[in-house]
């Protein structure tokens, strides 16, 4: 009987220490999804907009991302929605009285070393939602769509990093 508890926690242990690896070769290209939304121009009213579509592009999607468990789901939840957020960016931005339309896009891009707040993404191709509004060509604002820093609530922390091994011992070490 022994054993077979020895044997399985040499399993359980294994399977965490794969886990762990594993994680830990991920790169932050694979990791994060972000999302960048382009204002038009560096114009004053341009950058106006830019955070007004922010605003109603986090409230429209935010209930779509909640619970998203891991990074393919919410780049299939994206896809599905692209119509829906470019509606609602060409919404906010006709009632602001612009003529100009928006783009909404998933694709891979190159981004520059960047920080939010206590995390720093490395330099590299990311995939990411980017919203231009009109050219494009203005400053932008950035997030990460996941791991969900900016689509649970505004500068929310109802988020969480998880840890398979660190879970699996607390399992062990409180039985």
């Amino acid at each position: 009987m022994k054993v077979a508890v020895v044997i399985i926690l040499c399993v359980i242990l294994l399977g965490a220490v794969i886990m762990f690896a594993k994680t830990q070769n991920q790169s932050p290209e694979d990791t994060y999804l972000r999302i960048h939304i382009r204002a038009n121009s560096n114009d004053a009213t341009d950058q106006s907009v830019k955070y007004k579509v922010k605003e109603s592009i986090v409230e429209y999607m935010s209930p779509k991302l909640n619970g998203v468990s891991d990074k393919s789901q919410a780049m299939a939840i994206l896809a599905d929605n692209i119509t829906g957020m470019k509606s609602v960016a060409d919404k906010v931005l006709a009632q602001n009285g612009y003529d100009y339309k928006s783009t909404v896009s998933i694709r891979q891009e190159e981004f520059p070393v960047r920080t939010y707040g206590d995390l720093t993404l490395a330099s590299g191709v990311y995939d990411a939602l980017i919203i231009e509004l009109g050219s494009g060509k203005g400053d932008n604002w950035w997030c990460v769509v996941f791991p969900p820093l900016c689509f649970v609530g505004e500068e929310s922390d109802d988020f969480e990093y998880k840890s398979f091994l660190s879970e699996t011992y607390n399992k062990i070490a409180n039985k």
